[in-house]
């Protein structure tokens, strides 16, 4: 007797060389704020840590060197790669128009909002139990299913181009601003202000989000100067 439906409907199971499981491991605890910037990537520990042999750890460092998220310091060794205040500005000057351009698009074609709406509630929720991972997740898919209800794919595709250091920023912001409740408490005005057709407000408000994180010390987000 089958156990399972039709082959369809069972899940693939996907190999993936080890390289690239270790790489997102590594990938998502730099871009969480777990790894912080200028933390030292020492081989040997993170293979004791992680279970495995140091070949695929050294080869998980060659892709996030490659993604810009690792970097080589002469004669130290390599390190997740440090913020600097100018690449903050330069990213966050950049997101601030996209979601700007992205809330003017959403209006003009009344699209759905209502998946924004639900990472809006999953932040609060996460911001109760203190779950900060969460909350950030939750975070994360708010702000790019915002892009994405633009419909408009050049600015999705730079979006994620973006995304890595955009995330890492956010994490970092967010960790240094433990009121997770307020953190979660910005999204809403935006939201309803797109709901009412409020274009104006909603653009104000995504803008006034955005350059909070200026208002942040650059030492609590692990930024060099």
């Amino acid at each position: 007797m089958s156990i399972a439906g039709p082959a369809s409907e069972i899940s693939r199971i996907e190999n993936v060389p080890l390289r690239v499981s270790v790489a997102e491991i590594i990938r998502k605890a730099i871009v969480n704020g777990t790894m912080r910037p200028g933390t030292p990537i020492v081989e040997m520990a993170l293979a004791e840590q992680l279970n495995v042999s140091r070949a695929p750890v050294r080869e998980a460092i060659q892709i996030l060197e490659a993604d810009g998220l690792i970097e080589s310091v002469p004669y130290k060794g390599k390190r997740v790669k440090p913020l600097t205040v100018k690449e903050v500005e330069e990213l966050y000057s950049l997101r601030e128009q996209f979601e700007a351009f992205a809330i003017r698009r959403i209006v003009e074609r009344k699209a759905d909002v209502s998946v924004l709406r639900i990472h809006s509630d999953n932040m609060f929720d996460a911001a109760e139990r203190g779950d900060f991972l969460s909350l950030m997740q939750a975070d994360e898919e708010f702000h790019r299913d915002l892009i994405r209800l633009a419909d408009h794919a050049l600015m999705l595709s730079m979006w994620d181009n973006l995304y890595l250091r955009i995330r890492q920023i956010m994490a970092l912001r967010n960790s240094a601003n433990r009121d997770l409740r307020q953190v979660a408490a910005n999204h809403p005005p935006i939201l309803d202000a797109i709901e009412h057709g409020d274009m104006i407000k909603a653009i104000s408000l995504i803008s006034d989000h955005t350059r909070s994180a200026a208002q942040i010390r650059p030492e609590e987000l692990g930024i060099e100067p």
